[in-house]
């Protein structure tokens, strides 16, 4: 297909907007999905070419990922309003099924239920997050935050910023969360340390450490289950 190629000009059954309401999503190309998000092309350059040429130059789905609102508006034919609408859409798709999707009301009743809600999100990161899953006395999330992002020691870690939201918000108990990178989500003694450090500052506070959750490749520990805690 010509790049030049106006939408207008290709036969209606095969413009993706038309060929989605026949056929349904599942029958689209990640291009002519994109495609349908965008909805228009530049001059010179029809929506299908646009998007075909935006997922190859990324590196498919993958690199949209973990690409950033400067770096997309760099790419050709991509101004502010398409790579807003790529942010957006990407943020989107790293909130569903996680805890910020989740209405006020979400009760935390055992570590599958936070890894299931944060797995989809946290699998994609490149660098290491540490996030803050605030709790009330009856462990409904009243709030999640991140609180530290790069590679997790004792050192840089400190107590004060967990329980400094703790307490702004109100909390009764807290849940703590991070990644591996690496896909392997075996505890380091790093790991271990900083758990039962921000435990002992909990136990004196008040406000009590429930789980440290450590998010792999589709995989995730407790250090609850594992008796670290």
């Amino acid at each position: 297909m010509q790049n030049n190629i106006k939408i207008n000009d290709i036969p209606k059954n095969e413009r993706p907007m038309e060929r989605l309401l026949k056929y349904g999503a599942d029958d689209l190309t990640n291009a002519e999905l994109l495609a349908v998000l965008l909805r228009s092309g530049t001059r010179g350059e029809n929506i299908i070419s646009l998007s075909t040429r935006l997922l190859s130059d990324v590196g498919g789905l993958d690199g949209l990922l973990h690409i950033n609102l400067e770096e997309i508006k760099k790419l050709k034919g991509i101004k502010d309003v398409k790579a807003c609408q790529i942010v957006a859409m990407m943020e989107l798709f790293k909130r569903f099924r996680t805890l910020r999707s989740q209405s006020n009301d979400f009760k935390v009743s055992c570590p599958k239920d936070v890894s299931e809600l944060l797995i989809n999100e946290m699998n994609n990161l490149n660098q290491e997050v540490l996030k803050l899953i605030l709790l009330n006395t009856k462990n409904t999330v009243i709030g999640v935050k991140d609180i530290f992002k790069g590679s997790l020691n004792t050192s840089i870690v400190h107590p004060r910023e967990i329980f400094r939201e703790a307490v702004q918000r109100g909390s009764a108990n807290i849940i703590i969360c991070h990644n591996h990178p690496s896909g392997d989500s075996t505890p380091s003694k790093e790991d271990i340390n900083i758990t039962l450090r921000i435990k002992q500052c909990g136990d004196l506070m008040g406000i009590k450490l429930l789980d440290h959750i450590i998010i792999g490749n589709n995989n995730y520990i407790s250090l609850k289950e594992k008796g670290i805690i």
